[in-house]
Parts: structure tokens; sequence; C-alpha cells
């Protein structure tokens, strides 16, 4: 399992420039960034490099940040690739709360997961290794 940093950001005009700066300037690479919204804030989902000083220079400079477990999951990057990672899931009954991809290079992918029980993931990540896939840890993301 890493560590995903998510921030409740203001949707106003710029706050994302700022956001990204700040970690930028920490010297933290961003390798994912995801964001949904609502009418009221957004909610950006990062991983990076060095979640615990993203995490410190988010809080130093007032946002409200929080540091929160996911499963990454290697998978091929073809067609499928992600309904075999939840077939094999499927098999253990898994609150999946969200889930979100990036590209590591032209035939891998990275499924981050966010299982409800940090205990289930832990169970998964067995399983999975067990059907072929790499469950990363957080030295392998930077």
């Amino acid at each position: 399992m890493i560590d995903q940093i998510t921030v409740f950001l203001e949707n106003a005009e710029g706050h994302l420039k700022a956001l990204a700066r700040t970690i930028s300037d920490a010297g933290v690479d961003m390798k994912a960034l995801t964001i949904a919204d609502t009418a009221d804030y957004g909610l950006v989902r990062i991983i990076c490099d060095n979640p615990d000083l993203a995490y410190q220079v988010l809080s130093d400079a007032n946002y409200r940040v929080i540091k929160t477990k996911v499963s990454a999951i290697e998978v091929p990057n073809r067609p499928g690739g992600l309904a075999d990672l939840l077939d094999v899931l499927d098999s253990l009954n898994l609150n999946i709360e969200y889930g979100y991809c990036f590209g590591l290079n032209g035939d891998t992918a990275i499924d981050v997961l966010k299982i409800h029980d940090v205990g289930e993931a832990v169970r998964a990540t067995k399983v999975l290794s067990d059907a072929g896939f790499r469950v990363l840890a957080q030295d392998e993301i930077a």
C-alpha cells in the first residue's frame, strides 16, 4: 500500500495552480493527480514521490490535507487489464470506495484503489500477488 495525499480545495481561480506551485517548490514530484469537484470545493488526490513532505508543506501552507492508504496495482496497459484486476478483487467482496489510474510507460498502468478497510486491502495484496499482479510499495513510486 502507498500513501495518497488528498486536499480539499476551494473552487476558485488560481487555487490549483497555487497548490501545484507549493508542492513543486518543495521538490515533490507528482506522479498522478486527479480532481473531483462539488459545487463548493474540489477534491484533489495526489500520488507523489514524497507524501510525508507533501503533507507537511501543504499543512504548513494552511491547506486542508489528509494522508490516506491506497492500493497501487500494476496492470498491463491493454484492453481488459482493469477488468482482469476487478475479476480477482470481486471474489473478495471488497468495498472499493474509489479508484483512478495513471500510466507508467506504454506497457504498464497503475490502478489506484481505495479499499474501505485497510485489513481487507492487506488481504487483497496477497490474493492479487498470487494472481500475478504486482502491488506497489511507496518506494516504487519515487
